[in-house]
């Protein structure tokens, strides 16, 4: 009862905010998702995420270097394919001397201790930039599963402490799971993206890896709704999220972030395993767009989000902004 208890006191001053507050980041939190490209002395911006670059795998080494000294601990890794390895099967995905696979096989040459985790999807490798294959106009799923455990057996092969299936399709943490164990990769790791959202918030980077739906020569779908989920739905990313580490899954995704911090809260309350967020490439880009604008403080709204974030209930953040973040928190 007001005035014996004053809610007041404990926002008196800094120190005792900080020694009351229930929310705190640190670089330990922050996963960093890289564009990798072909070539030697590649530094390419992405126009739509203004500081984020496709680098060659020597600049890319290099910034991992960067990243491990200020503390964060985790990269997620997305290759830019060139069009003449593109095809409907992705067999590219598999290719031992591939691009991903020098990738994973270089950054854990150069800093061991960084957790890598590739991103197990087709629609860098096709032709139609959806994240299966593709028959009679339908992106099929159990082709595509038998694909994407081709893919997580040559990222393990290479030195992947995680996988990462994002495709959303049914059974395949199962299938990678199960190829896993019989490959001898034990100790390999499955992020499931468990409850990643058909989201208009991904358009950058579609950019970076020119990876939006297209048609080539023959119809297909316009967009990824058959496979992501409805954004207007909640209860089915509880059970996309429950049916997955029943799978297998070591740890689960939703994505994106910010938007969806009541699907956060409601996966971190109902499985046991550890929850990472995506705050994604969208939610990025209109903070950098209204900073340059002067409409808000880069800085303090780039934190504000983080922590909102962490404290919906997120184990782990794979955002754009890990780099920066760290600087600030390191001062």
């Amino acid at each position: 009862m007001f005035p014996i208890q004053r809610n007041r006191r404990l926002r008196t001053n800094d120190s005792i905010r900080a020694l009351v507050r229930e929310t705190t980041i640190s670089t330990d939190d922050f996963m960093f998702p890289m564009f990798i490209a072909e070539g030697k002395d590649v530094k390419v911006e992405i126009p739509s995420m203004p500081g984020i670059f496709r680098r060659s795998l020597d600049l890319t080494v290099e910034e991992v270097k960067e990243l491990w000294n200020l503390g964060i601990k985790a990269v997620n890794i997305y290759v830019k394919v060139s069009d003449d390895l593109k095809d409907n099967t992705g067999k590219e995905a598999w290719n031992p001397d591939g691009l991903m696979q020098q990738s994973i096989k270089a950054i854990k040459d150069a800093v061991p201790g960084m957790i890598v985790m590739p991103d197990v999807a087709l629609d860098p490798y096709s032709i139609y930039g959806h994240d299966g294959i593709i028959e009679n106009g339908y992106v099929v799923n159990d082709a595509t599963v038998d694909a994407l455990t081709r893919m997580s057996v040559s990222h393990a092969d290479a030195g992947a402490d995680f996988v990462a299936p994002s495709d959303m399709m049914d059974g395949r943490v199962y299938a990678i799971r199960k190829a896993l164990e019989e490959t001898g990769h034990h100790n390999v790791g499955i992020m499931s993206y468990s409850a990643k959202y058909a989201s208009s918030f991904y358009g950058p980077f579609r950019d970076a890896l020119d990876s939006a739906p297209k048609e080539s020569g023959v119809p297909v779908p316009k967009d990824k709704k058959t496979y992501q989920m409805d954004y207007a739905n909640r209860t089915e990313a509880v059970k996309e999220a429950l049916q997955d580490v029943e799978e297998g899954a070591d740890m689960v995704m939703v994505k994106p972030g910010l938007a969806y911090l009541d699907i956060v809260r409601e996966v971190k309350n109902a499985v046991n395993v550890p929850v990472s967020v995506f705050h994604v490439s969208g939610e990025y880009a209109m903070v950098k767009a209204a900073a340059e604008k002067g409409w808000l403080d880069h800085d303090k709204i780039m934190l504000e989000q983080l922590h909102c974030i962490k404290r919906a209930g997120a184990d782990l953040i794979s955002t754009y902004f890990a780099k920066e973040a760290a600087l600030l928190l390191n001062k």
